[in-house]
């Protein structure tokens, strides 16, 4: 399988990835054990965790993540112009994945540095911008500038605005970043609707209209957004490395879990559409819909593992989510019908319950730099898999078919579930922490 020039226009496909990811550190139900506690901004009262600011920042989340949703949706139209190969269409998520994810490290240590709303407003006008004009490139080169300028968007919102979550939620943080987490992910699932309704009736070169939205969503952040630099007053403007040196191990080895994870979500949320649409013989709205299933379970799951993580802690829900999806996945393989729908919801969802979870782990290790250390799992994390596996996958999968290279990435969580076995457990958080 060399092209896909029979698939039709106007589907909704997979989108690459992103909401981002992930970061990780001590047991998330125990915040009193680490040695430099979070600051909380004075405006916000430590037992309450919805705030203005929560709200305002999950609607600009979804804003975001609602736009990024445009590249994976628009594939069977690009891939019909373009004539693009299992491989271009992976590396067209690399590029992506590049900007979106792996930039995220690069913005997340200017914005501990500058404190500036602007990453979060700028990010969402350029995502929209850029990414609602994918039907105006020349050719394949093109297209991949605009994916990859519209993934700096992405980029540029996500370690701002996850920094100042956890920072005004007080006590209930898992909560609080569960349900940002989940206001992206209810961005993802409705962008596919969106996105492939607009280019059926106007057309892939008619787009540039799909960025109004983008534009008042802009606007309202320049009015009700406030400044992260007068509300979280005490924050270290400086980036200090002494602190990832001092925590170095277990920020590698969530570092290597988020990776792990990353691969099996992103070859999913890639080449799920393009699987059952040539290998199972879905029509794009059948395929559509399953990708709707999909981004469904993990925004339930995002919203689920933050809460669950309060009550049993981080390790537990880590342990739980990488040994417990691995046999829904591969039943998604081997099953068909509403069956096999179920466990592609099953396996994604207990995939996902970790992703709020790492997060929160890796700030708790390093809470003078949760920009960074946000950014380091969260973005960087999922950029690594996304630029390197993704493309893999797609090669391989023209080589050998996407049935086969799936149920080997299927099988990656149960690697990850014996390297997160070494996971501190809360006495020795304790003392690495002290």
């Amino acid at each position: 399988m060399k092209n896909f020039r029979s698939v039709p226009s106007g589907g909704a496909v997979v989108k690459p990835s992103a909401l981002q990811d992930t970061a990780e550190a001590p047991l998330v139900s125990r915040p009193a054990v680490v040695a430099e506690p979070l600051p909380v901004s004075p405006a916000v009262k430590p037992t309450a965790w919805v705030t203005s600011s929560l709200v305002v920042l999950c609607f600009a989340h979804f804003a975001v993540d609602f736009y990024a949703s445009a590249v994976s949706t628009l594939q069977p139209v690009l891939v019909e112009r373009y004539s693009l190969t299992l491989a271009q269409v992976g590396t067209l998520g690399g590029v992506f994945m590049l900007a979106s994810a792996v930039m995220q490290l690069l913005f997340g240590i200017v914005s501990d540095r500058l404190h500036s709303r602007l990453f979060v407003i700028l990010g969402v006008l350029a995502t929209g911008i850029f990414l609602s004009n994918l039907g105006m490139a020349l050719g394949f080169k093109t297209l991949l500038l605009i994916a990859f300028l519209g993934g700096l968007g992405v980029a540029s919102f996500h370690p701002q605005s996850t920094s100042q979550v956890t920072m005004q939620a007080g006590p209930r943080r898992g909560a609080a970043v569960a349900a940002f987490i989940t206001s992206g992910m209810i961005g993802l699932s409705l962008g596919p609707i969106y996105f492939s309704t607009l280019a059926d009736r106007l057309g892939l070169g008619s787009m540039s209209v799909a960025a109004v939205p983008a534009l008042v969503v802009a606007a309202f952040l320049v009015w009700r957004l406030p400044s992260p630099a007068a509300s979280d007053a005490g924050i270290k403007r400086s980036l200090e490395w002494a602190p990832f040196r001092r925590h170095w191990k277990p920020l590698l080895l969530h570092y290597v879990l988020v990776v792990l994870r990353s691969i099996v979500h992103l070859g999913v949320g890639q080449f799920l559409t393009v699987y059952l649409y040539t290998q199972r013989g879905f029509s794009l709205r059948q395929a559509s819909l399953w990708l709707t299933i999909f981004f469904v379970s993990t925004a339930v799951a995002a919203l689920v593992g933050g809460n669950l993580a309060d009550r049993i802690g981080g390790r537990r829900v880590v342990l739980l989510s990488l040994i417990a999806s691995v046999p829904f996945l591969m039943l998604f393989l081997r099953t068909t019908g509403w069956v096999s729908a179920l466990c592609l919801f099953l396996g994604s969802f207990l995939l996902l319950l970790s992703n709020p979870v790492i997060i929160l782990m890796a700030q708790d290790l390093v809470p003078a730099q949760a920009g960074t250390a946000s950014a380091m799992m969260m973005g960087f994390g999922w950029g690594v898999a996304g630029i390197t596996f993704i493309p893999l996958i797609g090669w391989i999968g023209d080589r050998a078919g996407l049935d086969a290279i799936l149920a080997g990435v299927f099988a990656l969580p149960l690697l990850g579930f014996l390297l997160a076995l070494k996971l501190p457990r809360e006495a020795e958080i304790a003392r690495v922490s002290s």
